[in-house]
């Protein structure tokens, strides 16, 4: 007889249920894995059958085949160690059958029976509820699978524990949901010292979700107003916290298995491979692109990223999503995140101060900010110049409202934009607006017209910047409460769009 539960393979953030089938039978004793496994799960025999041993518990004189059903999904992961374990003790008799067919099972076996934690319990935990099947996992994926409250989940610690739980000897009581992660105590944007405009395209942008660029001298104060980004976002809402901590489970990232509502703020390295800034490499992994969904992707820097890393933001910018392909497969992540770039005027750094700019002027400047190509350089909605700031200035008072100010403002914008798409499902903020609905919600008095396409015609802004312009005009008259778009918001919003060019 063949007995039967259930794992998941994991394809992008999605869980798909594999079939885990027994069947011991007559023959030379043997222990086979078929169904696409890889190195790791084919390994799996040798750790399950140390494990059994460690309980005293002898498998039979028989051979043992373990099928992963479909056969022709790749399986990879250590997480099939317990889904195995638990269909081969059905199958001689040490655990009810009818139980552990209504189980979805996910961990890895040390030799001693222990249960190792995995990665991904919360996307196995809605890939159980959706089959309508409890979730058996290591007790410290509990918290992070138990947010899923439609699934019941129950975590052991050992192999020992689940044979007692499934015996009724020792039943183990439902995992309850981690804790809700604290924010951290993020920094005031009162800190920064003048760069007004500078700070008030980070407002826009935290409102409408616009990607942002920021070009300095050295020490004008770039990195520390993107720091101050976190502080003037709002905070997750539950459907955002769920779908970011799903990608942050299949990375590892969530920490004891609680869920948090601050946006991801991720500020990878200019030397940062393809594959980790889009996803890919060894299981298809998700990038930093992926890791800042719904949140910040800041990029210091940003003329030193490989002209190649830099050119695949061009797609994933305007879809929201990353496919990373593969030869037998073709992985599909969410990535819809702030982009913040820094960058210096031109290689010395200096091409803007008139006291230090080099003999290269303004050669210097073309040759550095050219490495950003148009076209990627067309999907930055706000580009803005961050002057030095004179030492003098830096003992006078603060100026400015503070992050806890600026978050109020942002956060009534936020809202006038959930309640303007209730009826738009996928579409949250004004950036993602398009097409009729955009010119729905977006088309600006007749001066704002008027002004815009004499902007276009001087300017010769292609149909996205024309459209970009829109949304973050929209943007702007929200955050001052307006219902129209009228013509200073237009003004503003052409303002930041050709302050900085490519190649300047």
């Amino acid at each position: 007889m063949v007995t039967r539960t259930y794992t998941v393979a994991f394809e992008g953030v999605e869980a798909r249920i594999v079939e885990v089938q027994c069947a011991v039978s007559a023959g030379m004793p043997a222990f086979s894995v078929v169904g696409l496994p890889d190195k790791a799960v084919s390994e799996a025999r040798d750790r399950v059958r140390a494990a059994l041993t460690a309980l005293s518990i002898a498998l039979p004189s028989k051979r043992i085949t373990i099928n992963l059903s479909p056969a022709d999904l790749p399986k990879e992961g250590s997480h099939f160690d317990l889904p195995i374990a638990l269909a081969l003790l059905a199958a001689i008799d040490i655990v009810p059958r009818e139980e552990v067919e209504n189980t979805v099972a996910l961990g890895e076996l040390s030799l001693d029976g222990r249960l190792v934690p995995v990665i991904g319990a919360l996307p196995a935990a809605m890939a159980a509820a959706g089959d309508g099947r409890r979730l058996l996992c290591p007790r410290a994926c509990g918290p992070e699978a138990a947010w899923v409250g439609a699934a019941e989940v129950i975590g052991a610690a050992t192999l020992d524990e689940v044979v007692a739980h499934f015996t009724e000897r020792a039943p183990i009581a439902p995992a309850r949901p981690g804790e809700v992660t604290a924010p951290a105590r993020s920094r005031d944007l009162r800190d920064v010292k003048g760069q007004e405009r500078a700070k008030r395209a980070l407002e826009i942008a935290a409102a409408g979700r616009h990607h942002l660029m920021m070009v300095g001298t050295p020490g004008s104060g770039k990195s520390m107003l993107a720091a101050r980004l976190p502080g003037i976002l709002p905070p997750l809402s539950p459907t955002e916290a769920l779908e970011t901590s799903m990608i942050h489970s299949l990375s590892g990232l969530l920490d004891e298995g609680g869920i948090s509502r601050t946006r991801p703020f991720r500020e990878p390295h200019h030397t940062a491979s393809m594959a980790a800034i889009v996803g890919g490499g060894r299981g298809a992994k998700p990038g930093e692109i992926s890791l800042a969904h719904n949140g910040v992707l800041f990029l210091d820097e940003f003329p030193e990223f490989p002209r190649t890393v830099l050119e695949t933001l061009r797609q994933p910018i305007e879809t929201g999503e990353v496919v990373v392909a593969r030869a037998n497969a073709h992985i599909r992540y969410p990535c819809r995140f702030l982009l913040v770039a820094a960058a210096n005027p031109c290689k010395c750094g200096y091409l803007s101060d008139p006291a230090r700019s080099c003999a290269r002027v303004p050669q210097c400047g073309e040759d550095y900010l050219g490495r950003i190509s148009g076209p990627l350089m067309d999907r930055i909605d706000l580009r803005v110049e961050v002057p030095p700031v004179a030492y003098t200035d830096l003992d006078l008072p603060d100026t400015g409202d503070s992050s806890a100010t600026v978050a109020d403002r942002v956060a009534r914008a936020r809202d006038a934009q959930t309640n303007r798409f209730a009826d738009h499902p996928g579409i949250r903020v004004n950036a993602d607006a398009e097409g009729q609905l955009l010119e729905d919600i977006a088309s600006p008095d007749a001066e704002g017209r008027d002004l815009l396409v004499r902007v276009a015609e001087r300017f010769g802004l292609s149909a996205r910047g024309y459209h970009r312009v829109l949304r973050v005009a929209r943007t702007i008259a929200d955050l001052d409460g307006e219902a129209t778009v009228r013509k200073p918001h237009v003004a503003e919003a052409v303002s930041y769009r050709l302050s900085v060019q490519a190649g300047r």
